[in-house]
């Protein structure tokens, strides 16, 4: 993810007698390690979940001095007092300069912001974080590859260390962090490093591959829905939907607003609900918007009065275990967890409970046969539970065994359905179609489950999503879905979080993050989610042309270009396998012999 580059480059390196130490590698093995190791080693520890981001200066007085690698029977080393001269006064001492000629000018600035940037965090909320079920997992994952000294995992280290750093005066550091490290050493297995950087690697070139499959694929279909051009004065694209409606503009509809609040007795479950109403005559097809971990009603505001301004009745529900407060909760030590797991029966049940309130207070008004769902990330589950995939308890039980060392962090929270087994229905037939942004869903509903959707689905995915990756969580399930409607729109640059509006109860979003340009993510969101919902729930064919891979490129912007394709024929894998077996990759040396 380009918004991860600065962190890359975590450690530099000193030998301790070289020359013997290295009798057994060839330089030019030594050399790549090298170069290999600090460049990716930070990108692994990001997508684990690892997001260590420094400040301030330490005084050298406690803590680990050292850090060591060891690969074979090299071992090198480097002080951390080299780190800090380098951080606090940009100066290269003698240990540090062997390793900094294998780093460019850029690399080594890069670097020193690493060692400089802060974290605002407290120790309440990186303890309550650590000691959650999803935290413990990560620790346990970075422990391997970071140890003790002695070599034992780092899980209690790692742990220790983040926690008493958050709490020093100059707050959460890389080098406040390390001066925590209950150990003389921090101890790096390269092995098991390099390893995870493999895994890493691997899914970037696979992830690529897909990415150009499905940007090919939306080629052809604009071609093969391109007419000839009509005027010499237009492109064609021009041409063919110069005349159409910009549905980024609002619509003509009046709308006023009604929050209410629904208490489901026999769940012990009470929750806000904001509903916009336009004010035209006849029953008014309803949109419901299911938000993501850590938002709240609020974050996909823009999307629902827009689509009020249409004439949709837009029912906005916020999910009490799973929303802003709960995340600050955590953050505030008033909780110790993330999500619990009944959360992946509740948010469906949320829905439907309150849909049939709805049709009790406004069934005069709103249709409640024609609904539509639009959700985002664990919203994105939730709309697909409701339109038909159930949970897969074979398929979470082979993607969730502790052997499985996915980079995917979504099943973090898709793996917690194990812990609390349901058998509800959560599943919904008046709605009839779904939009589903950054959904999570690849283990806990699978092929089997992603197949038996029947009706109307759009999937959108970021190429640079690392919390619901686009090959794994879209892309793929993409290719399972067996209805005749389904659509993947993927918006090249944008990450889990380019279609939020940052709200002031919702945790902030650092702009790394919320990557370039998310106002273009949201206007894509305008156009395809009014296009969708006046095709699928409104009945109103007239809006079918803007679903098509050449509107797409019609609205595309440089900034962040647009794709939408209605089929995939092969599956991305599978594409990827192959390219790489076309484009040799050279074979890694074996490991030194003692």
């Amino acid at each position: 993810m380009n918004s991860n580059s600065g962190l890359n480059h975590h450690f530099g390196l000193r030998s301790r007698n070289l020359k013997s130490c290295t009798s057994n590698l060839a330089p030019q093995t030594l050399n790549s390690k090298l170069k290999k190791f600090p460049s990716r080693l930070g990108i692994a520890l990001i997508n684990m979940g690892l997001l260590f981001a420094p400040v301030a200066i330490p005084s050298p007085a406690q803590g680990a001095q050292q850090i060591y690698i060891s690969y074979g029977p090299l071992e090198v080393s480097l002080p951390i007092a080299s780190l800090e001269l380098y951080a606090k006064e940009g100066k290269i001492d003698q240990e540090l300069a062997f390793y900094a000629g294998y780093l460019t000018p850029q690399q080594l600035e890069q670097l020193r912001n690493i060692l400089v940037t802060r974290v605002d965090v407290t120790p309440v909320a990186i303890a309550q974080f650590l000691y959650s079920t999803q935290g413990e997992i990560i620790l346990n994952r970075i422990g391997e590859i970071i140890q003790t000294k002695a070599r034992q995992p780092g899980f209690y280290a790692i742990r220790a260390s983040l926690i008493k750093a958050a709490a020093r005066p100059e707050g959460l550091t890389l080098l406040n962090v390390l001066r925590e490290f209950p150990t003389y050493g921090i101890r790096v297995d390269s092995q098991r490093g390099f390893q995870v950087i493999e895994s890493l690697s691997n899914l970037v070139r696979q992830t690529g591959v897909a990415i150009a499959a499905v940007e090919q694929q939306a080629i052809q279909e604009a071609i093969a829905q391109t007419p000839p051009q009509e005027s010499m004065l237009l492109s064609p694209l021009q041409s063919q939907f110069g005349r159409l409606a910009d549905l980024r503009q609002p619509g003509q509809v009046g709308y006023s607003k009604e929050s209410l609040t629904l208490n489901d007795i026999p769940r012990g479950r009470t929750f806000p609900v904001d509903l916009y109403l336009p004010n035209s005559s006849g029953l008014a097809p309803v949109i419901v918007i299911s938000h993501g971990l850590g938002s709240d009603r609020q974050t996909f505001v823009y999307l629902a009065t827009h689509l009020a301004s249409y004439g949709f009745a837009v029912a906005v529900p916020e999910h009490p275990g799973s929303n802003a407060e709960q995340i600050q909760a955590l953050v505030n030590g008033l909780a110790n967890e993330v999500t619990a797991p009944t959360e992946l029966a509740d948010r469906p049940l949320d829905i439907k409970f309150m849909l049939d309130e709805l049709k009790r207070s406004f069934g005069n008004r709103i249709n409640l046969e024609q609904v539509g769902i639009l959700g985002q990330s664990l919203g994105g589950y939730t709309s697909l539970a409701l339109v038909g995939a159930k949970v897969n308890y074979e398929q979470l039980q082979k993607d969730c065994a502790p052997s499985n060392d996915s980079l995917n962090l979504s099943l973090l929270v898709q793996c917690r359905a194990l812990e609390q087994p349901f058998n509800f229905e959560l599943q919904d037939r008046r709605i009839k179609g779904a939009i589903a942004i950054n959904p999570v869903g690849s283990s806990i509903f699978g092929q089997s489950q992603f197949s038996q959707i029947k009706v109307p689905l759009m999937l959108v995915a970021g190429s640079d999503d690392t919390v619901a990756p686009a090959l794994a969580e879209q892309i793929q399930p993409f290719t399972w879905l067996t209805n005749a409607n389904k659509y993947l729109v993927l918006i090249k640059g944008g990450t889990h979080f380019s279609t939020l509006v940052d709200t002031k109860a919702a945790i902030p979003i650092p702009p790394s993050a919320l990557g370039p340009y998310p106002e273009v993510a949201q206007d894509y969101m305008k156009v395809l989610s009014v296009a969708f919902f006046k095709t699928y729930i409104a009945n109103d064919q007239s809006y079918q042309p803007y679903l098509s891979a050449s509107y797409a490129q019609f609205i595309s912007q440089n900034t962040l270009p647009l794709s939408l394709i209605q089929s995939l024929t092969s599956t991305p894998r599978r594409q990827a396998s192959e390219r790489q077996q076309r484009t040799p990759v050279p074979s890694p040396s074996p490991s030194p012999q003692p």
